[in-house]
């Protein structure tokens, strides 16, 4: 440990006198049951004014704490500061060391020059404040402004982040916003007293790619505008790609890369750097390729890279006989009602949709929040009830099959959630998690046998059969992920349905589930409906392509004719906002704007339902009387 700069380390930045924040040798470590752990080890770096910093890595490798640290927000989660210097020049003359200012010193800084805008809205927002008193307070703290003129200037703000509409958001609450909604009101709030510095702590990683590209297009042109700093703080190699011009990589506390960003992305030194950038799922890396394809992931043994899979086309969907048929599947739910109980307004989640999944195939449903696709996989797995269509499964009409078929019909089709840790007992080992289905379907007799099965399966999913004693909270993220997917093939499924299964996962682990799912659909010819909005993911594991815009299908067919011939504006609009990991290439700035319209609609205004029209064998697009909003 070190109070300041050490000159050995081949990692140090050499500038640092004009630098707007220089960070030396900083060491935070927090309190825990075991004595101290150390969440950062002698990080140094330079953010130079104008310039973003992007700080890669995966969860735990101490990027969000490094930024809490240069606030000193640690100092209320907690963390302390145990060595370093966090250098901040706001003006010409003498540095202030952050780590050592007084805390009426430092509550003049955040906010002011320095601020940050945090991964979850809804938890830094206030719910029981309007927007505009949340942003008019900070101008009335910093600013000094009276709260008329506050007001004025929040407004203004929030038509800066490009919210439409904004006099009537100043007097709405958080959650009558939408996600991306919300989190262009922390970058308004971020940016009200225009500070030198901003910290951008995953601001895009919940968000669909649509919404993530107005933000990241708001960042960018803000900065432009107002000559901020940036500190951007991400696991998305993509979005690194096109904000960063330098860039930090850390790993288990520690700075293990340092350089600008085209030299990182074209040569890498150091073997955790690599590891990240080969996980990277790249949009049209299989051009011209009719199959998905599974590719070794590099991951980090003993600390050395080390090649881990193989490379082998996805040839497993078998296209004589469906075994899932959906015909005008409608999903609609009641959401206003008279004094009197009359309905009022419905929600058309789901119009009319129409779609055929094969054996062994995958077929990809995408969309953004709102679009429907996880309606139409919570009702597939009977979670909701449709109010129109026919789904058959393996020839059979579900709403005609007896309650012991339906039963039956639970065990065939299998759900993996978005958030494994909240699919999971944390009251109950996850060997009896995983045991459970094949207790209530009644697959397996005897406590052995059972055991037996449960060990094999978390073998099949890359764990070791001693984990069956562990609860969910002794796994990291991907460790649930790879649970969850055991759970799911205990009852022995043909089709699973897969609902952001790997959208919150770092990117190596992502590549790593994606392969284990692929590889499983190759030994045990599964089916799956992948529902996601990750478009570079689905490039690598579908067979085809379903895109889905306010509750109906508007282009459907393999995925090489979906993502090289793009035909409905709404797909194009989803493929032109995937960040590309890939600096040097210049990518067209298709301005993207709007939200998606609400599907919440009053009764007797029902949606008009999109005819669909075949370009070419098996590629159905919905015929455009007009372009969707937001387009491109």
């Amino acid at each position: 440990m070190s109070d300041g700069p050490i000159s050995t380390s081949p990692y140090l930045p050499q500038k640092g006198a004009g630098a707007l924040l220089s960070v030396r040798g900083l060491s935070v470590e927090f309190g825990t049951q075991n004595g101290p752990f150390k969440a950062v080890k002698d990080v140094s770096f330079d953010v130079e004014p104008g310039k973003t910093l992007a700080i890669v890595g995966e969860s735990g490798s101490g990027k969000s704490v490094t930024s809490l640290a240069i606030m000193r927000l640690t100092d209320y989660t907690g963390g302390r500061i145990v060595g370093g210097e966090i250098l901040f020049r706001p003006a010409a003359g003498e540095a202030i060391d952050l780590a050592r200012a007084s805390d009426d010193r430092l509550r003049q800084i955040r906010g002011k020059d320095i601020a940050m805008i945090f991964q979850e809205p809804m938890t830094s927002l206030n719910p029981v404040f309007t927007i505009g008193n949340q942003i008019a307070e900070t101008l009335m703290l910093h600013e000094g402004l009276g709260a008329r003129q506050a007001l004025s200037r929040a407004r203004d703000l929030l038509q800066k982040v490009r919210l439409p509409d904004a006099e009537r958001l100043l007097e709405r609450y958080p959650h009558q916003l939408s996600g991306g909604m919300r989190q262009r009101v922390m970058i308004a709030m971020a940016l009200a007293c225009r500070p030198k510095l901003l910290i951008a702590d995953e601001p895009t990683t919940a968000l669909d790619v649509t919404i993530q590209a107005q933000i990241l297009n708001i960042v960018r042109d803000l900065q432009s505008e107002m000559g901020t700093s940036v500190i951007f703080i991400t696991h998305d190699m993509g979005v690194v790609a096109e904000m960063a011009d330098d860039v930090v990589v850390m790993w288990k506390g520690e700075k293990v890369e340092q350089a600008p960003v085209r030299e990182i992305f074209a040569a890498p030194k150091h073997p955790y750097t690599r590891a990240l950038l080969s996980a990277v799922p790249r949009l049209g890396s299989l051009t011209g390729q009719s199959l998905p394809k599974r590719t070794p992931v590099t991951v980090i043994e003993n600390g050395e890279p080390k090649l881990v899979g193989e490379t082998r086309e996805q040839d497993t969907a078998r296209y004589d006989k469906p075994l899932l048929q959906v015909e005008n599947l409608t999903t609609r739910f009641d959401v206003g009602k008279t004094f009197f109980g009359r309905v009022t307004h419905r929600v058309h989640a789901v119009e009319e949709v129409s779609f055929d999944i094969y054996p062994g195939e995958t077929l990809a449903l995408v969309g953004e929040s709102g679009s429907g696709k996880s309606t139409i996989g919570r009702t597939l797995q009977q979670l909701v009830e449709p109010t129109g269509g026919t789904v058959r499964f393996a020839g059979r009409d579900m709403a005609a099959m007896s309650s012991s078929d339906r039963r039956k019909l639970r065990q065939e089709i299998q759900y993996i959630f978005q958030d494994p840790f909240a699919s999971l007992d944390p009251r109950h080992t996850v060997g009896y998690s995983i045991a459970e289905p094949i207790v209530v379907h009644d697959l397996i007799q005897g406590r052995a046998s059972i055991d037996r099965r449960v060990h094999e399966l978390l073998e099949q999913v890359g764990l070791k059969p001693e984990h069956a004693k562990r609860y969910p909270h002794e796994f990291s993220g991907g460790q649930r992920q790879r649970v969850c997917i055991a759970r799911a093939l205990a009852s022995d499924p043909k089709l699973i349905i897969a609902d952001e299964s790997v959208s919150a996962l770092d990117v190596s682990i992502q590549a790593q589930i994606v392969n284990l799912l692929m590889e499983l659909q190759e030994k045990r010819h599964l089916s799956y409906l992948f529902i996601t909005h990750d478009m570079a993911v689905v490039e690598k594991i579908s067979h085809r392509v379903a895109v889905m815009y306010l509750g109906q299908i508007v282009e459907i067919g393999t995925r090489q004719a979906v993502f090289e011939n793009p035909q409905h504006s709404y797909t194009r609009k989803l493929l032109s906002a995937v960040p590309i990991a890939d600096p040097q290439r210049e990518r067209a700035k298709t301005r993207i704007d709007g939200e998606i319209p609400s599907p919440v609609r009053a009764v007797g205004q029902e949606p008009a339902i999109h005819r669909m029209r075949e370009v070419e064998p098996g590629h159905w697009v919905a015929i455009e009387s007009e372009p969707l909003q937001g387009a491109a």
